[in-house]
C-alpha cells in the first residue's frame, strides 16, 4: 500500500510537470505540424524553416499542429498572397474541432490588386461564432513577412500584428458571456477558395490566370500549455503557465494607444456595431469592457 501511494504521488508529480509545461517550438515545420491536405501544394524547405501552401485550380493546402494546447502564445511570420488574389483566403486559427468548438480566428481576404488586404478576426465559443471584425492592415502584406500573434490566456484573447494589439475578447464568463477556457486547441493553416463570399461579399471571383496563389510562413513560435488530458493544469498559476499572470489580465497603458489607433483608423466592421444583423440586440459583451 507504502507503494502504491508513493506512485500515485509521483504520476501526479509528472502529469503536473507535463501538462503545465509550456512548448518552446522546434521552428522545424516538419516536426510540428502534420500536412492535412494536398501534399503536393505544401513546400518545406529542406531545414524544415520555412514552409509555402500552393492554392490553384486543383486544390488548397493546409497543416495543423501535433499537439493541442490550452492556453499560452501563438506567433506566426506570414507573407500574404502576391498581386490579385481576389476571392483567395488564407486562414491561422486555433480550433478545439468539437461540435460546441472553440476557435480564435485569423482570416486574411484576398483582394483586387491595388486594393488593401483584408484580415478579418472571428471568436467562437461553446459552438457559436457571429463576432467577426475586419480591418484593413495599414502596409503591404504580401511585399514581406509580418508576425501575426495570439495571445490566449485565463482573462483575455489578444489578436495582435507585429505585436500591435488590433482586437481583444475579453472572458466575461461571470456575466453569462461564453468563453473558450476549458477546451485544447490545435493550431491550423489552410489557403483556400472562397470567392463566394470573401472579397466583396462573393463579387470578385478567383481569376486562375493569375495563379498559382502561393503563401509563405517561417519563424514561428508555440508556447503554450501542451494539453495532456487535465485543465486545471493549463489553468494553474505557475512559472511556467507566465500567460496568466495578473499582468497579462489586460493591455497595457502602450497597447491600449496603439489599440484604440486600429480601431479609429483601419476597423471596417465591428460585429458590435451592427445593430441591423443584431436587429437591435447586440450580444452581451458588445457593452462590457474590452480591456
Amino acid at each position: 500500500m507504502k507503494n502504491f501511494f508513493k506512485f500515485i504521488g509521483v504520476l501526479c508529480f509528472y502529469l503536473l510537470q507535463t501538462s503545465s509545461a509550456s512548448l518552446v517550438s522546434t521552428g522545424d515545420f516538419n516536426k510540428d505540424f502534420y500536412v492535412t491536405w494536398s501534399p503536393s501544394h505544401v513546400n518545406t524547405s529542406a531545414d524544415g524553416h520555412a514552409r509555402s501552401l500552393k492554392l490553384d485550380q486543383e486544390s488548397g493546402a493546409g497543416f495543423t499542429s501535433n499537439d493541442m494546447f490550452l492556453f499560452g502564445q501563438i506567433d506566426m511570420q506570414i507573407k500574404l498572397v502576391p498581386g490579385h488574389s481576389a476571392g483567395t483566403v488564407l486562414a491561422f486559427y486555433l480550433s478545439s474541432d468539437q461540435p460546441n468548438r472553440d476557435e480564435i480566428d485569423f482570416e486574411f481576404l484576398g483582394n483586387v490588386s491595388g486594393q488593401p488586404y483584408i484580415l478579418q478576426t472571428n471568436v467562437f465559443a461553446d459552438g457559436f461564432d457571429n463576432r467577426e471584425e475586419r480591418i484593413y492592415l495599414w502596409f503591404d502584406p504580401t511585399k514581406d513577412f509580418h508576425n501575426y500573434s495570439v495571445l490566449w490566456n485565463l482573462h483575455q484573447i489578444v489578436f495582435m500584428v507585429d505585436w500591435i494589439p488590433i482586437r481583444t475578447y475579453r472572458n466575461h464568463a461571470d456575466k453569462g458571456v461564453a468563453y473558450p477556457r476549458w477546451q485544447p486547441m490545435g493550431i491550423k493553416i489552410s489557403l483556400w477558395n472562397g470567392d463566394s463570399w470573401a472579397t466583396r461579399g462573393g463579387k470578385d471571383k478567383i481569376d486562375w490566370s493569375k495563379g498559382p496563389f502561393i503563401a509563405s510562413f517561417r519563424n514561428y513560435t508555440i508556447d503554450a500549455c501542451v494539453w495532456k488530458g487535465n485543465a486545471r493544469f493549463c489553468r494553474g498559476d505557475s512559472s511556467t503557465n507566465w500567460w496568466n499572470k495578473e499582468r497579462l489580465s489586460s493591455l497595457t497603458s502602450t497597447q491600449r494607444r496603439w489599440f484604440k489607433w486600429v480601431r479609429k483608423y483601419h476597423l471596417i466592421y465591428d460585429y458590435c456595431q451592427d445593430n441591423q444583423r443584431f436587429q437591435n440586440n447586440l450580444p452581451k459583451e458588445c457593452s462590457l469592457p474590452k480591456y
